[in-house]
């Protein structure tokens, strides 16, 4: 029987799937375009062919019922099944096949049209490969939860448990009848030192998850460098041979110059644990492009490439219970932050060197100020809002001892209700950022509103409300951070009221 090519290109031509058109003995009598694409036979070897030499054995068994159906040869759908077809390379790829009997002019024929699940099987397969990395990655990302939960833990138990003994000490020495005055003092200083100890480990947590306050200047990196240098001799020892090789000339960077000697604090006792028989530890700078380059290399033992691929996890640390592992996770988020990379080259035996790349600052450094020196109150009224009221109560008497009248309140409804029932002027509000109920923010906008000439310092050990999205203040607003000592609020306090 002869078909046109006329009438196949207006049947099939037009259809996005492969079409075979069979008689009733499986003889393949029409084959569409996408056919030939398919099955990479050519149109006259598909001609003439019967269907069976082009099904799968997955193909041939068919369900009892399509079967009895296709031998039935009733007009109508037979129905659609999912199977596969071999093509002339040999390859199986997954089809979806539909057969419909036809009764036409030239007899009854067989229609089968065969959809390629090829893209929707690779489709599948990449949801499915996805489907398990992003379960690994939960799984990762818990365990390394866990693992900072368990670090935070651990080193904060072991500091708090030196705060409440020495505490301890320190009241039963104050209660005895003949009280030791210097053994309360040195036990009050152990105390004091831990409390240090969880400042520190606060602030690098905060710098990890970029969440530290930063307060970027234009900063000649050579010069942060000089200040730390006889610092860093000291706490390095005698046994490590400190060399600071300088570029001259070296082009400012824009950032936070507490932050640069965090990080060079952190990277040379990294360096000195490394080498604790001695060594070489070399700080270099040098101009790196549109970036300054900073390094800092150490002859010590030098990382595994197991290690060196985790050094930059929180609290992954080869110290034992001695080391925090949070060294080189704040050096990555102090860097980053500032908008510079950091990397780490290392080998066993052969010492590590960290390169920090920082953006040449556009601008050149302002001229240091003098510092000054806190100066007590002189009788200007505080309003002083605090959640935490141990720590309200601290405030509130470091203010009162130097001469400022203080109001206290504990949440921001409190301290609108005060300030309402105050006939007084309130020159400054100092307020905590995070307070249940209503921000610190939303507090001082309130009640500036209604007293525009109070003025206001927040406090807090986490700003991000009043930060910018890369850690900076927001315009016009001035922060001091917890936790702080009384030279620090009272300097902070002075600075705000004499602006």
């Amino acid at each position: 029987m002869e078909w046109s090519e006329e009438l196949a290109g207006g049947l099939l031509q037009a259809a996005p799937d492969a079409i075979l058109v069979m008689e009733d003995d499986g003889r393949i009598v029409l084959v569409n375009d996408r056919a030939e694409e398919l099955y990479g036979f050519g149109r006259d070897e598909l001609l003439g062919t019967r269907i069976d030499t082009l099904l799968t054995d997955d193909a041939r068994m068919m369900p009892a019922a399509r079967r009895r159906r296709l031998e039935e040869g009733r007009p109508g759908p037979v129905g659609a099944v999912t199977t596969t077809i071999r093509r002339r390379d040999g390859s199986e790829i997954p089809v979806e096949s539909s057969v419909a009997i036809v009764d036409t002019p030239q007899g009854r024929l067989a229609v089968c049209v065969i959809r390629d699940l090829s893209e929707r099987a690779r489709a599948e397969q990449e949801k499915a490969r996805l489907r398990a990395e992003a379960h690994v990655h939960r799984s990762q990302r818990l365990e390394s939860l866990g693992q900072l939960a368990g670090g935070i833990a651990h080193d904060f138990n072991n500091m708090l448990g030196v705060i409440v003994n020495y505490a301890n000490f320190v009241i039963e020495e104050a209660s005895s009848p003949s009280p030791d005055l210097k053994a309360i003092a040195a036990d009050a200083k152990q105390v004091v030192r831990a409390g240090q100890r969880g400042t520190d480990l606060t602030h690098q947590l905060l710098s990890f998850a970029r969440r530290e306050v930063v307060r970027p200047q234009v900063l000649d990196l050579n010069g942060a460098i000089f200040e730390v240098e006889e610092m860093l001799r000291r706490s390095l020892g005698e046994h490590i041979n400190l060399l600071v090789r300088a570029e001259p000339s070296l082009p400012a960077v824009m950032c936070d110059p507490g932050q640069i000697e965090q990080l060079l604090v952190s990277l040379s006792v990294n360096a000195r644990d490394a080498m604790p028989s001695g060594g070489d530890l070399v700080i270099d700078t040098a101009r790196h492009g549109d970036q300054v380059c900073l390094r800092v290399s150490d002859s010590g033992e030098g990382m595994s490439p197991e290690v060196l691929d985790r050094a930059f996890e929180p609290f992954f640390t080869t110290k034992g219970s001695g080391g925090t592992g949070l060294g080189l996770a704040s050096v990555y988020g102090i860097v980053t932050q500032a908008g510079g990379e950091v990397s780490i080259a290392s080998s066993v035996g052969l010492g590590t060197t960290v390169t920090v790349l920082l953006p040449v600052a556009t601008a050149t450094p302002s001229p240091d100020n003098p510092d000054i020196s806190p100066i007590g109150g002189q009788g200007e009224t505080l309003l002083v809002v605090e959640d935490e009221a141990a720590l309200r109560d601290v405030a509130g008497r470091i203010l009162s001892g130097a001469g400022y009248h203080v109001l206290s309140a504990e949440c921001g409804a409190s301290a609108l209700e005060l300030a309402a029932r105050h006939e007084g002027a309130i020159d400054l509000l100092v307020s905590d950022v995070v307070m249940p109920g209503m921000l610190g923010k939303e507090l001082a906008e309130r009640l500036t509103c209604v007293r525009p000439d109070t003025r206001v310092l927040y406090m807090s050990g986490y700003a991000q409300p009043v930060l910018h999205s890369q850690g900076t203040l927001d315009p016009g607003v001035e922060l001091l951070e917890k936790p702080f000592t009384a030279g620090d609020l009272l300097a902070a306090v002075r600075k705000r009221l004499d602006d």
